[in-house]
């Protein structure tokens, strides 16, 4: 499979919270079948678990930021080196508090001042606004 043309996201982050996931589903799963509340909440708290470990991966490098990495970071072993700054537009890090994603929170808003937005109903054209940094 080393023929891939696109970035498939296959990361260590990704596919241990996957795994993890699974096991907590697969608990909850047998807590349905053997009518059993200890199971069902068991289950769920692995589930949680889960989003924390793959959390905590994607903050410390082992996931991948939102969109298409470049092909040399396609590699699942291979860290993200941008993790600590945390990425533009990444909810992860915007929730750890990195500063990347607030900054990114604010890019490509519209200016309110001066903007208007004028169409034919055939399409729509935005004048006189400024893209705040």
């Amino acid at each position: 499979m080393a023929g891939h043309l696109y970035d498939e996201g296959h990361t260590v982050a990704g596919w241990t919270g996957f795994g993890i996931a699974t096991v907590g589903t697969a608990v909850m799963g047998v807590g349905v079948c053997a009518v059993s509340p200890v199971l069902l909440v068991g289950g769920g708290a692995v589930v949680i678990v889960s989003l924390l470990v793959t959390w905590a991966l994607h903050l410390t490098g082992w996931g991948k930021p939102p969109g298409v990495r470049p092909r040399a970071e396609w590699g699942m072993r291979v860290r993200d080196a941008s993790a600590r700054g945390g990425h533009p537009g990444c909810v992860g890090c915007l929730l750890a508090g990195r500063s990347a994603g607030r900054e990114a929170a604010g890019r490509g808003a519209l200016s309110e001042v001066g903007a208007s937005v004028v169409g034919d109903g055939t399409g729509m054209e935005v004048r006189g606004a400024a893209v705040v940094d």
